[in-house]
């Protein structure tokens, strides 16, 4: 994979990157829904699912994330929800981990005669969908469900960082569910890593940055599901092993801010920014206090710290966003 190139940088940074409005920049385990998984767990004013081991809450602040990343994802692929090269006429698509539901609505609205499934552990996707979309409360953990006969010409999977604790074993079952010939499974991943083009920040080792990277990787791997999943072209590598061919692998720059003197990006760290702004709290709650241990006031200390350091443009912050999709030959 070819080394990506550096971010084009705006030379007229300000010294404090204001947040922008989002308003202003435009049966059994697929049981229905009961009351019982509508009964969250809180913690510190947070609200989780009932899955004591995931890690973000579910809450509407966290939710509107959820949308501001699918936003500016969407503008990063110009438009484009499927990046692999599928037929013309799908029959069915699964969205594993599909969150607030925005990428199966937007791609059953693209795709209007697909059957579109989207799967998540919380109930927070709207009451109301299009005909063609269906949405399962369901743990991807645990036994898959589907016949198989029941398979899916694209099987998306999205920001499940710290989601699973078996990688293989999840390609396994998503390849078992891909059409033999034509189907295709398309996975999303961040390094959560948060990097600079600034040499100072770059090469200094006790930065924020590089303090907050290394906390959520000992927390994830103490918990047993690790933010590392997309290190040393894992994913690549996992979806060959359980049978994928023509594997692509791509790795993007994503500014945080409207630092880049490239008039997309610009557009795309501005949103990225919101999002990074309006999560950081919900990234860090659970992992530094559940899992390793922090006290509130400190994790407070810590997010405030980053939320600065991620707002001065001068610090041109930035993460890698892998994609990688596969076919499942004949």
């Amino acid at each position: 994979m070819a080394e990506v190139p550096a971010i084009p940088v705006d030379p007229h940074l300000p010294d404090d990157e204001s947040v922008v409005d989002d308003a202003s920049l435009v049966e059994s385990s697929t049981a229905s829904l009961s009351e019982s998984i509508r009964e969250y767990r809180r913690i510190h004013d947070r609200t989780y699912t009932q899955k004591t081991d995931y890690w973000g809450p579910n809450d509407e602040k966290q939710n509107e994330g959820l949308d501001i990343s699918h936003h500016w994802m969407t503008l990063l692929f110009d438009g484009k929800l499927v990046m692999a090269p599928i037929g013309k006429k799908p029959k069915a698509f699964l969205d594993i981990g599909t969150g607030t539901g925005t990428w199966a609505l937007d791609v059953a609205s693209e795709y209007p005669e697909t059957q579109v499934i989207g799967i998540d552990i919380s109930p927070i996707q709207p009451s109301w969908v299009p005909p063609n979309v269906t949405f399962q409360i369901d743990d991807i953990e645990l036994d898959w469900t589907f016949s198989s006969t029941q398979q899916f010409d694209l099987i998306h999977i999205r920001n499940l960082e710290a989601s699973i604790k078996d990688w293989p074993l999840l390609y396994s079952r998503a390849f078992k569910q891909t059409v033999p010939g034509t189907g295709y499974v398309q996975v999303i991943a961040f390094d959560i890593t948060t990097r600079s083009q600034t040499f100072s920040v770059n090469n200094d080792p006790d930065h924020v940055f590089k303090q907050w990277a290394n906390l959520m990787f000992e927390a994830g791997d103490k918990m047993g599901k690790s933010f590392r999943q997309h290190q040393d072209h894992a994913i690549k590598k996992g979806l060959e092993e359980a049978g994928y061919v023509d594997v692509v692998e791509q790795k993007l720059k994503v500014p945080i801010g409207s630092w880049s003197a490239d008039k997309k990006l610009k557009e795309i760290g501005a949103y990225n920014l919101l999002f990074i702004d309006q999560s950081l709290e919900g990234f860090a709650l659970f992992l530094l206090n559940m899992v390793l241990g922090w006290k509130i006031e400190d994790i407070h200390v810590f997010v405030d710290k980053m939320r600065r350091a991620v707002r001065d443009g001068r610090n041109t912050p930035y993460y890698e966003l892998h994609l990688v999709y596969g076919r499942r030959p004949e």
